[in-house]
């Protein structure tokens, strides 16, 4: 594969993984082009609207492929913000793969964490005074249509916010919401399975 750079882009809330809103022209939403000019760069494996993070953009086709098929046994790594307090038992669940309404998930890692340094997320989390809230990071290999958030409501655990902080080698660092670096698009070997 040629090598290529990639663009590391950590989107804010609420913006589109796309540089045109082609559902909404009469009303847009934000878009990557609010934060740069990259012709021919796309997403490399989307970002829900709702979701911040890492956004990996590149240019070349066969290594979009390989960051975004299960194939390519990349993991993504995120950091989740959950309704109630998640626990070792509900961890397990995720590692073991839960049932959707579209099939068994590839069984992810998962594990409590203490809540991370961030920036503030601008409208800010609801906050309920009865409902306590709790953090998780989770890595999955695969990336269905909002997988976490599904994930997490299949055992009980509603997200509430969603980050997403690596994607196979490349990871979001000090990058604050807007900003983006470029990087070696150089990938590990796929083991054969």
């Amino acid at each position: 594969m040629r090598m290529s750079p990639v663009i590391l882009f950590n989107k804010p809330f609420q913006v589109l993984s796309q540089f045109t809103d082609t559902d909404r022209p009469h009303a847009p939403r934000a878009t990557l082009a609010q934060f740069m000019r990259a012709p021919h760069f796309r997403a490399a494996g989307r970002l829900d609207y709702d979701s911040e993070g890492l956004l990996v953009l590149t240019e070349n086709g066969v290594l979009q492929q390989r960051i975004t098929h299960p194939r390519g046994k990349l993991w993504k790594c995120y950091w989740v913000q959950v309704e109630g307090n998640i626990n070792d038992d509900a961890c397990a669940q995720l590692s073991r793969g839960v049932l959707l309404k579209d099939g068994m998930t590839l069984p992810a890692r998962a594990r409590p964490m203490t809540p991370p340094s961030l920036w503030p997320r601008v409208p800010p989390i609801r906050e309920r005074k009865s409902i306590p809230d709790s953090w998780l990071e989770i890595s999955i290999s695969e990336g269905r249509n909002r997988q976490i958030r599904r994930m997490t409501a299949a055992v009980g655990h509603p997200t509430l916010r969603l980050i997403r902080i690596s994607v196979g080698p490349w990871h979001l660092e000090s990058l604050q919401p807007g900003e983006y670096r470029t990087a070696s698009s150089e990938l590990p070997a796929v083991d054969p399975d």
